[in-house]
């Protein structure tokens, strides 16, 4: 569904870009280029520099011709004096042109990066049900970087070759107006290459883009099924996926490749017919066909020179227009992720600790993929530090109702209260603080222990070695290398499941918040880890409003009230001898625990 979601998106940038002028797309990327004004002055008067050096060099040969070798009256210290100062005035300019040009393409790409990384922090959460993982840090880390490298090449040489192509210009237009009208022909042809060339690179520019999200994605399946796949000898067709992916990517490659090089042999076809004509027309006049008194061996060598000087600049301008519509394209996925990611609504109450109780009145959550709602008009009155076990078959909306208190989901219909007020009122920071949750699925960083234990908080030692003390973890900390400060992998895989289940209880007990969230957190454990995680968790809901999705008997017994859900419905409530004695469908569950896995999880 992800990678149906994200190629959509893709068919819809396309859609909305495609009509757009190159000129256009570049001027929504002014934003990001365009404040650095100190650094656009500077490229700009170091390519000009640059760019007037190019002619002297064909212009010292007229006087070398002419006076150097017949009339012995050019000094000969002159001519490696003016090349020693012509390169080196020349190779200064080089320098502070690109320098300030990557300064300015660096700076903007920072600038946009950063907005992209803290816009995904505070997006909307369906965001990520829409794209892949791969998809998103793609554009981040590699279009971005990709895109501003090829653009800031793209003007180094725009700027370089543009300035060099003007100068000959000028330089032939006094040497021989009426040859370099010639040249000038070549002008419109050139524009017409580089114009439809251009066009069909960007349609395979986008469509190579949406090929690598799809291949990376098959990539990230792998990577986090690799167990999987081998326990099922499902290696053959996930090559097979991989090798159908992999040679649409070759097939467009090639075909950019072949868009890409067209425009070199075509232009240089034309240079060469101007050149020819020139150098036809330049013979004639020198045998005396026109008025020549002019011409000399010299200025028709000069010119000559300045002519052939002058293919290289309007090579690499043609050229150019491949790295332009790969950096805009690459951009435009950045632009278009901005667009992507709204920010969630906040409200203004806040508050520094809530007291917890917590209310659901008339709650449906519906998603488009399912024919029938998460929660179906549901009503829960939780009050401040009780104790809530909420059981049920798996799909009855269990995790749904706890993903809507700290607004992960927003419900269809109905009013979720904290403290009396609607969630939605709520600053969401504020709201967000007053929860601290414990799941199946622990997530750690790549960092220290001590990192994780007090994430997004400030760092007190004292206090990190009292909350891992309280999770029963810190023997084994203790044993570690480097203690708190031992780094621990991935996702700390370098810890058992149940050292990773404590590192997570250890850390909701550091952000020591009123409100806390049990979801299956002791379902994957042996019955040593267990009894260590149900002991931390003792410790960890004491004092706190405790919602604890379970189905083990050990965890629900402990609970002040239980809430049994059945298709997004309150089937039955009380305490857990209450329950059984009714003799209803939460005697069922604990009699057959297998009934509790009947459908897939929402």
């Amino acid at each position: 569904m992800q990678s149906l979601n994200h190629s959509a998106a893709q068919t819809n940038l396309l859609g909305s870009t495609e009509s757009l002028s190159l000129l256009q797309r570049l001027k929504r990327l002014l934003p990001y280029f365009g404040n650095q004004r100190l650094g656009w002055t500077i490229a700009m008067i170091a390519t000009l520099v640059g760019a007037a050096t190019e002619p002297l060099m064909p212009a010292l040969l007229k006087p070398l011709l002419d006076k150097g070798f017949t009339e012995g009256s050019l000094s000969l210290w002159m001519v490696p004096l003016f090349l020693i100062g012509l390169f080196f005035v020349r190779g200064l300019a080089q320098f502070c042109g690109a320098y300030a040009l990557a300064r300015i393409a660096n700076d903007g790409m920072l600038r946009l990066r950063t907005e992209l990384f803290d816009r995904l922090l505070v997006t909307n959460m369906s965001l990520f049900s829409r794209q892949s993982a791969s998809a998103l840090s793609n554009t981040v880390v590699y279009e971005v970087q990709t895109g501003f490298t090829a653009l800031v090449q793209a003007l180094m040489g725009i700027s370089r070759d543009g300035f060099t192509a003007i100068a000959l210009f000028g330089y032939l237009l006094y040497l021989n107006w009426q040859l370099t009208l010639i040249v000038l022909v070549m002008g419109p042809a050139v524009s017409w290459i580089m114009k439809t060339l251009s066009r069909r690179l960007y349609k395979l520019t986008k469509s190579s883009q949406k090929a690598t999200d799809d291949l990376a994605y098959v990539v990230e399946e792998n990577v986090l099924a690799h167990r999987m796949v081998r326990l099922h000898g499902a290696e053959a067709d996930q090559t097979r996926r991989f090798n159908f992916l992999s040679r649409d990517l070759r097939t467009l490659a090639i075909k950019s490749t072949i868009a890409s090089a067209a425009m070199t042999p075509l232009t240089q076809l034309l240079a060469s017919v101007a050149l020819s004509a020139v150098l036809c027309i330049a013979l004639w006049q020198s045998h005396g066909n026109l008025s020549t008194s002019d011409v000399t061996v010299g200025g028709f060598a000069s010119f000559i020179a300045a002519m052939l000087m002058l293919i290289a600049p309007i090579r690499r301008l043609a050229d150019v227009a491949n790295p332009i519509t790969r950096g805009v394209a690459a951009l435009e996925r950045g632009l278009m992720l901005l667009n992507d990611t709204q920010s969630e609504d906040s409200g203004n109450f806040s508050k520094a600790r809530a007291e917890g109780s917590i209310s659901l009145r008339d709650v449906t959550v519906s998603f488009e993929s399912d024919l029938m709602p998460a929660l179906n008009h549901l009503s829960l009155q939780i009050r401040a530090g009780e104790i809530i076990a909420l059981v049920g078959p798996s799909g009855a909306g269990k995790t749904t109702l706890v993903n809507l208190l700290p607004r992960f989901l927003t419900p269809t219909s109905g009013e979720i209260t904290l403290d009396g007020v609607p969630v939605q009122d709520w600053n969401l920071p504020s709201l967000r603080s007053q929860f601290a949750m414990v799941s199946q699925d622990v997530v750690m960083f790549n960092d220290s222990i001590a990192a994780n234990v007090c994430l997004g908080a400030p760092l007190d030692e004292t206090r990190v070695l009292a909350c891992l003390e309280a999770a029963n973890l810190s023997t084994h900390v203790a044993s570690l290398p480097n203690g708190m400060h031992t780094v621990v992998g991935h996702n700390a895989t370098q810890l058992s499941g149940g050292q990773r289940q404590r590192l997570a209880i250890a850390r909701a007990l550091y952000k020591d918040a009123p409100i806390l969230i049990l979801d299956e957190a002791t379902s994957a454990l042996d019955t040593e880890s267990e009894r260590l995680v149900q002991e931390a968790l003792q410790r960890l809901m004491k004092g706190r409003t405790t919602l604890v999705i379970a189905h083990r008997l050990s965890t629900i017994e402990h609970a002040d009230r239980v809430v049994v859900m059945e298709r997004g419905q309150i089937a039955e409530q009380g305490t857990h001898a209450e329950l059984m004695a009714l003799g209803g469908l939460y005697s069922r569950l604990q009699t057959y625990p297998a009934a509790a896995n009947g459908q897939p999880a929402q």
